[in-house]
Protein backbone atom coordinates (compact mmCIF):
# COMPACT_ATOMS: atom_id res chain seq x y z
CA UNK A 1 0.00 0.00 0.00
CA UNK A 2 1.35 3.40 -1.04
CA UNK A 3 0.00 6.24 1.13
CA UNK A 4 1.07 9.79 0.24
CA UNK A 5 0.27 13.34 1.16
CA UNK A 6 -1.80 14.86 -1.64
CA UNK A 7 -0.22 17.06 -4.26
CA UNK A 8 -3.24 19.27 -4.78
CA UNK A 9 -4.11 22.74 -6.00
CA UNK A 10 -7.35 24.70 -5.56
CA UNK A 11 -8.15 27.76 -7.65
CA UNK A 12 -11.29 29.91 -7.50
CA UNK A 13 -12.45 32.78 -9.67
CA UNK A 14 -15.62 34.86 -9.75
CA UNK A 15 -16.99 35.59 -13.20
CA UNK A 16 -19.31 38.57 -13.74
CA UNK A 17 -21.97 37.37 -16.16
CA UNK A 18 -24.63 39.37 -18.01
CA UNK A 19 -27.28 36.65 -17.70
CA UNK A 20 -29.46 35.69 -14.76
CA UNK A 21 -28.79 32.43 -12.90
CA UNK A 22 -31.80 30.99 -14.72
CA UNK A 23 -30.23 31.83 -18.09
CA UNK A 24 -26.71 30.70 -17.18
CA UNK A 25 -27.34 27.48 -15.26
CA UNK A 26 -28.68 25.40 -18.21
CA UNK A 27 -25.54 26.33 -20.19
CA UNK A 28 -23.32 24.58 -17.61
CA UNK A 29 -23.96 21.27 -19.30
CA UNK A 30 -21.86 18.81 -21.34
CA UNK A 31 -24.34 19.13 -24.22
CA UNK A 32 -25.21 22.85 -24.06
CA UNK A 33 -21.59 24.01 -23.62
CA UNK A 34 -21.08 23.29 -27.32
CA UNK A 35 -23.36 26.28 -27.96
CA UNK A 36 -20.85 28.72 -26.43
CA UNK A 37 -17.43 26.98 -26.32
CA UNK A 38 -15.75 26.57 -29.67
CA UNK A 39 -14.33 23.06 -30.03
CA UNK A 40 -16.31 21.57 -27.12
CA UNK A 41 -17.33 18.11 -28.29
CA UNK A 42 -17.69 15.34 -25.68
CA UNK A 43 -17.19 11.87 -27.15
CA UNK A 44 -19.99 10.37 -25.07
CA UNK A 45 -22.75 11.72 -22.81
CA UNK A 46 -24.75 9.33 -20.64
CA UNK A 47 -27.78 11.11 -19.21
CA UNK A 48 -31.33 10.20 -18.23
CA UNK A 49 -32.51 13.63 -19.44
CA UNK A 50 -30.19 14.22 -22.41
CA UNK A 51 -28.56 17.15 -20.61
CA UNK A 52 -26.79 17.83 -17.32
CA UNK A 53 -28.38 16.09 -14.33
CA UNK A 54 -27.20 14.30 -11.20
CA UNK A 55 -25.36 11.14 -12.24
CA UNK A 56 -24.73 12.31 -15.80
CA UNK A 57 -21.45 10.86 -17.08
CA UNK A 58 -19.53 12.23 -20.04
CA UNK A 59 -16.21 11.57 -21.71
CA UNK A 60 -13.88 14.13 -23.30
CA UNK A 61 -10.76 13.67 -25.36
CA UNK A 62 -7.54 13.93 -23.35
CA UNK A 63 -4.04 12.49 -23.26
CA UNK A 64 -2.77 10.00 -22.26
CA UNK A 65 -6.37 8.72 -21.92
CA UNK A 66 -9.84 10.20 -22.31
CA UNK A 67 -11.20 12.03 -19.25
CA UNK A 68 -14.35 10.79 -17.52
CA UNK A 69 -16.64 13.33 -15.85
CA UNK A 70 -19.47 12.64 -13.38
CA UNK A 71 -21.98 15.27 -12.26
CA UNK A 72 -22.44 14.77 -8.52
CA UNK A 73 -24.56 17.81 -7.68
CA UNK A 74 -27.01 19.63 -9.95
CA UNK A 75 -29.38 22.09 -8.26
CA UNK A 76 -30.88 24.69 -10.62
CA UNK A 77 -32.82 26.39 -7.80
CA UNK A 78 -29.66 26.95 -5.72
CA UNK A 79 -27.56 27.64 -8.84
CA UNK A 80 -25.03 24.97 -7.86
CA UNK A 81 -23.37 22.33 -10.00
CA UNK A 82 -20.49 20.06 -8.99
CA UNK A 83 -18.69 17.41 -10.98
CA UNK A 84 -15.59 15.28 -10.83
CA UNK A 85 -13.22 14.69 -13.75
CA UNK A 86 -10.90 11.69 -13.74
CA UNK A 87 -7.91 11.84 -16.07
CA UNK A 88 -6.54 8.31 -15.50
CA UNK A 89 -2.98 8.29 -14.21
CA UNK A 90 -2.88 12.10 -14.23
CA UNK A 91 -5.40 13.93 -12.02
CA UNK A 92 -8.72 13.87 -10.27
CA UNK A 93 -10.50 17.21 -10.50
CA UNK A 94 -13.44 18.57 -8.54
CA UNK A 95 -15.20 21.39 -10.41
CA UNK A 96 -17.86 23.43 -8.65
CA UNK A 97 -19.85 26.42 -9.83
CA UNK A 98 -22.17 28.53 -7.72
CA UNK A 99 -24.34 31.23 -9.32
CA UNK A 100 -25.50 34.27 -7.34
CA UNK A 101 -27.90 36.84 -8.78
CA UNK A 102 -26.66 40.42 -9.10
CA UNK A 103 -28.27 43.65 -10.32
CA UNK A 104 -26.74 43.14 -13.78
CA UNK A 105 -26.96 39.34 -14.15
CA UNK A 106 -25.10 36.95 -11.88
CA UNK A 107 -21.73 36.10 -10.43
CA UNK A 108 -20.37 32.62 -11.02
CA UNK A 109 -17.88 31.39 -8.45
CA UNK A 110 -15.92 28.70 -10.29
CA UNK A 111 -13.53 26.45 -8.37
CA UNK A 112 -11.25 23.77 -9.73
CA UNK A 113 -9.42 21.46 -7.31
CA UNK A 114 -6.87 19.14 -8.93
CA UNK A 115 -5.23 16.23 -7.12
CA UNK A 116 -2.24 14.58 -8.76
CA UNK A 117 -2.33 10.84 -9.37
CA UNK A 118 1.33 10.51 -10.38
CA UNK A 119 4.25 12.19 -12.16
CA UNK A 120 2.14 13.57 -15.04
CA UNK A 121 -0.30 14.94 -12.49
CA UNK A 122 2.54 16.52 -10.51
CA UNK A 123 3.56 18.40 -13.66
CA UNK A 124 -0.04 19.46 -14.33
CA UNK A 125 -0.55 20.71 -10.76
CA UNK A 126 2.72 22.68 -10.95
CA UNK A 127 1.53 24.37 -14.15
CA UNK A 128 -1.95 25.20 -12.83
CA UNK A 129 -0.73 28.58 -11.61
CA UNK A 130 -2.87 31.52 -10.51
CA UNK A 131 -1.93 33.32 -13.73
CA UNK A 132 -2.92 30.35 -15.91
CA UNK A 133 -6.22 29.95 -14.05
CA UNK A 134 -7.08 33.64 -14.33
CA UNK A 135 -6.51 33.54 -18.12
CA UNK A 136 -8.56 30.33 -18.42
CA UNK A 137 -11.46 31.73 -16.38
CA UNK A 138 -11.28 35.11 -18.13
CA UNK A 139 -11.57 33.38 -21.50
CA UNK A 140 -14.54 31.34 -20.28
CA UNK A 141 -16.16 34.53 -18.93
CA UNK A 142 -15.72 36.40 -22.25
CA UNK A 143 -17.12 33.48 -24.25
CA UNK A 144 -20.13 32.97 -21.99
CA UNK A 145 -20.93 36.69 -21.87
CA UNK A 146 -20.67 36.91 -25.65
CA UNK A 147 -23.13 34.04 -26.01
CA UNK A 148 -25.50 35.51 -23.42
CA UNK A 149 -25.46 38.89 -25.19
CA UNK A 150 -25.66 37.68 -28.81
CA UNK A 151 -26.93 34.10 -28.79
CA UNK A 152 -23.87 33.14 -30.85
CA UNK A 153 -20.63 31.34 -30.02
CA UNK A 154 -17.45 33.41 -30.12
CA UNK A 155 -15.45 31.79 -32.91
CA UNK A 156 -12.14 33.59 -32.54
CA UNK A 157 -9.68 33.60 -29.67
CA UNK A 158 -11.05 35.90 -26.97
CA UNK A 159 -7.62 37.15 -25.95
Amino acid sequence: MDIRRPNRVLRSYTQRLVGSPGQVFPLLCPVREAEWIEGWDPRLVISETGVAAPGCVFVTAAKPADAVWVITQHDPHAGVIEMFKLSPGVTLCKLSVELVATATGCDARVSYEYTSLGPAGDAFVAGFTPEYYERFMGDWEVRLNHYLATGRRLSVPSR
